[in-house]
């Protein structure tokens, strides 16, 4: 099943995982939704300033710091997402926990890997 995501701390820059991972959820047929409030777009896709501009999403996947995580755990828990990926340097137990007591299942693993060894419907 192909699912909507939320990148959050959407990346315009090729260089940026967070930017690979939005152009490897088009190519595997997800429906990326970028999220950051310093971008207007990311080749054609509007990008949302917040999270209270998203609504009805399988997943968020996370590419900022868990420093800067911390304001955004209200809003992903009124999201309710069905699970959230902690990629390599976003992990914070503290927010995975407050996720799972909301039930919301939490993942810490590489977006793109999941995507390449076609794990990442499975999880």
């Amino acid at each position: 099943m192909k699912e909507k995501v939320v990148i959050l701390g959407a990346s315009n820059k090729p260089e940026r995982y967070a930017y690979k991972a939005f152009k490897m959820l088009q190519e595997y047929g997800h429906t990326p939704i970028p999220v950051n409030p310093a971008f207007d777009e990311i080749e054609g896709v509007k990008v949302s300033k917040t999270l209270e501009e998203v609504s009805d999403v399988d997943t968020v996947t996370l590419y900022m710091n868990p420093q800067r995580l911390v304001e955004q755990v209200e809003r992903l828990i009124h999201l309710k997402p069905r699970r959230v990926i902690f990629n390599p340097g976003t992990e914070s137990k503290e927010i995975e926990q407050k996720l799972e007591n909301a039930g919301i299942k939490t993942l810490e693993a590489c977006t793109l890997v999941l995507l390449r060894t076609n794990q990442f419907e499975d999880k």
